[in-house]
Parts: structure tokens; C-alpha cells; sequence
């Protein structure tokens, strides 16, 4: 037996308040003891006053948690668990950046007591908990990892912006450095989720399977992505293709579009960087990965060959993905910065982005009302993500943006059976 400090009445700790770390923390504390820390005083702050910038967790929720939130290190001092939930990017060059995890670490190495469990949740590649984390524990806080603390990992499975598959509803895979680490994980996190939870053969495995599930979507999506790029130069639009196709019962339902966001952007390069550590080359995970991060120039060029070489181009959506303010590597800022470099003056409105945030990380500056744009002032309106306010335009409105003979450019297909004016034109991938 292992000397576990954790009780039903334990401290549990939630490192990293984000989209993942805020939902996960809220939904334990209607079962434990929870306290929520987060590096950024600013966020911290709006949390306190009820606000999730988010959207993850609703206003009424939150100020009915019991969780006590914090940026002091002290008041996290000793608690039975900890579940890191920060971030893991990736560089300039593609390759991971695991500075976060390595700084999340160094910071609760001294904080954390004989009897411990710290559990992760960043992804990762197989090995880094065990490799990385570990040692740094090990070094910072003078106890012995597997004697005197010890590790778990148990992948996060938030999708921003799902209101059906939230961390209370989905199966949680755990595991831990234990028989009995992992049975405490499997009390835990099977207290605050109706899915279960799954414990899987080792770490290393539990790691694998989280960056393989990204990796699966990724590739599933490149493919549709080239077979857009070759039914274009055929004239055939690809949802025309894709809606044919599904017909068959076997047929796996992926559409093209520009891929981004914290997971399926970002997870392959993980993976595909483990897989070099051990001499291997991984073709078909970077094959995959140059497809998608081409799309964007891909669609620009497409739309501006339809266009005169000037003028201005209305982008609707910035967010990586439709109804979700999160901006996060959207490549949707690629494809302006295509469209500019072709020559275009380029306005852009998101209906879900914060204003502040897309100024902040990309210098836009959103356009805040559609219906305050100039009449007949853009060459071409382009859909870039369907929130539900771009699926509602309807013909009228784009007779009223669009100069004579102005082109709909629809990247997410939200209007294919559109009535628009016949003077107009229309345009989909």
C-alpha cells in the first residue's frame, strides 16, 4: 500500500482556470474541496465577479460554485491532489512547447506534500508526465516521485463550446503511477462525471490515446481538404461530393475547412515529435498537418481569382470554430493575411469573438455591427465560420453589402440554398 493523503474530505487543487481547468474544477467542487489557481490576476478577478470570458461556464453556475479561487501559491500549499490543466502550444517551428508543463511544475514542486497525487491533463506526448514532470517535481520539492508523491494522468476531453459533450457527461480515461493512484482517480473524477471513467494500461498509454484522437481528425480532415483543393480545379463543389457520398452507410462524415483551435492544430506536431525522438518518420501526421495549414491560402487564392485584383472583402468569423469565442490558433487570420497579401482591403466581424482579445492576439480590429457597414461597399462577403448569426444573412442583406456583380464566397457551404439575387454571385468550396 502507498501512503496517499487523499480523503473525501481532502484539498483538491485545479492548476490553469481556462477551457479546460474552470469546467473541470466547478463541476468537483458539488463533491470536494476545490480551489482553482490561475497564474493571471485579470482572469482570477472576472471569475470572482462571475464572469467566464469563455463561455464555458455559465454566470448563475459560477457564482453558485463553493470553489475558492486564487493566484497565491500558498493557499494550494498541501493539498492531497493536483490536476495541471495548463496549456501545451507549439513554437514559431511547429515543435512542442512544453513550458508551461515544465513552469507548472517548478512552481508545485515546493508546494506539494509527502502523499500527494499530481495529475495532468495537458496533452502531451508519451513519456513527458513521467519524463519531464517527475523530475521536476522531484527536483523542486526534495521528495521522491512514486515514494513520497505521485503521478496520474488523465486526459482532457473539453471541445469549446459543446454543451453536450461536457466533462460531467463524457468518459474520463485515467491512470495512474499506482494500482491504488489510479483507483483514487477513478474515485474522483468518477464522482463528477455521469460517462465513467476508463483506466488505461499505463501513462504512457493514457498519453497516447489523448494525442492520437486529435491526430485521427486531423488526417480524416486533410483528406477531405485535398479532395477539395482537386474538385475545385475540376469544378465540382466538394459538398455536392460529400453529400452523395454519405449515402453509403459507411461513409465517414468530415468536411473541409480550415483547421485550428488548441487540439487538432496542435496535437499532431506532439506526436510527430515523439515519433522522431525514436527515428521514426511520420509522413502521413505532417502530410496531414501541411494539407490543413495550406487551406487557408488555398481558399484565398480561389476567391480572389474570381475578383478584379482590388477592392474590399467582408470576412465573417475569426474564431476557429462556429458559436464559440475562442481564438486560439484560428487559422481564419491566415486566410486574411492571404487575402491582404493579394492586394485586398479586408474588413472582419466575428459574432462571438471578444473585440479586445482579437486586438490583443492578432491586431483586428473587429467591424462591431454588420448592419452599421456602408451599402454596396465590398466586392465579396466570404463565410469563414458558420455561427449561427451568418447562417441567418439572407439575400437582401447581401444585395445590400455587395457592389453589382459582388461575389458570395461560402467556405462553410451556410448558403448553399440561398435565394440570392441573380445579379450577384456565388462561390463555395
Amino acid at each position: 500500500m502507498t501512503d496517499i493523503a487523499f480523503t473525501p474530505q481532502s484539498k483538491i487543487a485545479v492548476i490553469g482556470l481556462g477551457y479546460v481547468g474552470l469546467p473541470l474544477a466547478v463541476a468537483m467542487a458539488k463533491k470536494f474541496d476545490v480551489i482553482g489557481f490561475d497564474i493571471s490576476e485579470a482572469r482570477v478577478s472576472e471569475l470572482k465577479a462571475g464572469f467566464d470570458r469563455t463561455e464555458e461556464v455559465e454566470r448563475e453556475k459560477l457564482e453558485a460554485s463553493t470553489i475558492t479561487l486564487t493566484t497565491d501559491p500558498a493557499e494550494i500549499k498541501g493539498a492531497a491532489v493536483y490536476i495541471v490543466t495548463v496549456p501545451t502550444p507549439v513554437n514559431d517551428d511547429n515543435s512542442p512547447d512544453l513550458g508551461p508543463v515544465r513552469s507548472s511544475c517548478e512552481l508545485l514542486g515546493p508546494l506539494i506534500s509527502k502523499g500527494a497525487i499530481v495529475v495532468f491533463e495537458s496533452t502531451v506526448y508519451p513519456g513527458v508526465t513521467e519524463e519531464l514532470c517527475g523530475p521536476v517535481l522531484e527536483e523542486k520539492s526534495g521528495l521522491k516521485c512514486g515514494r513520497d508523491f505521485y503521478l496520474g494522468y488523465s486526459p482532457e476531453r473539453i471541445n469549446p463550446g459543446d454543451r453536450e459533450h461536457t466533462v460531467d457527461k463524457i468518459t474520463k480515461v485515467i491512470s495512474g503511477q499506482t494500482e491504488e493512484v489510479t483507483g483514487v482517480l477513478a474515485e474522483i473524477y468518477g464522482a463528477v462525471t455521469s460517462g465513467g471513467t476508463f483506466a488505461a494500461a499505463s501513462i504512457r498509454a493514457a498519453e497516447a490515446a489523448k494525442v492520437i484522437e486529435n491526430s485521427q481528425r486531423d488526417i480524416n480532415i486533410a483528406f477531405v481538404n485535398e479532395i477539395t483543393m482537386i474538385f475545385q480545379k475540376l469544378g465540382i463543389s466538394v459538398y455536392d461530393v460529400l453529400e452523395a457520398a454519405g449515402t453509403k452507410w459507411n461513409f465517414l462524415n468530415f468536411t473541409p475547412g480550415l483547421v485550428g483551435g488548441h487540439c487538432i492544430g496542435v496535437d499532431p506536431y506532439y506526436l510527430a515529435e515523439r515519433a522522431k525522438q525514436v527515428n521514426h518518420d511520420p509522413r502521413i501526421i505532417l502530410s496531414g498537418r501541411a494539407i490543413n495549414d495550406s487551406m487557408a491560402d488555398f481558399v484565398a487564392e480561389r476567391v480572389c481569382a474570381q475578383l478584379s485584383g482590388s477592392g474590399k472583402i467582408l470576412v465573417l468569423g475569426l474564431t476557429f470554430k462556429e458559436n464559440c469565442p475562442d481564438l486560439r490558433n484560428t487559422k481564419a487570420i491566415d486566410l486574411i493575411r492571404s487575402l491582404k497579401r493579394r492586394g485586398f482591403q479586408v474588413d472582419v466581424h466575428d459574432a462571438a469573438a471578444d473585440p479586445v482579445e482579437a486586438k490583443q492576439f492578432y491586431n483586428i480590429d473587429l467591424t462591431p455591427s454588420l448592419a452599421a457597414l456602408e451599402d454596396h461597399s465590398y466586392a465579396a462577403v466570404m463565410g469563414v465560420v458558420s455561427h449561427d448569426e451568418y447562417k441567418a444573412i439572407t439575400g437582401a442583406e447581401f444585395e445590400r453589402l455587395l457592389e453589382a456583380g459582388g461575389l458570395i464566397a461560402d467556405v462553410k457551404a451556410m448558403w448553399r440554398n440561398l435565394d440570392k439575387p441573380k445579379h450577384l454571385r456565388k462561390w463555395q468550396l
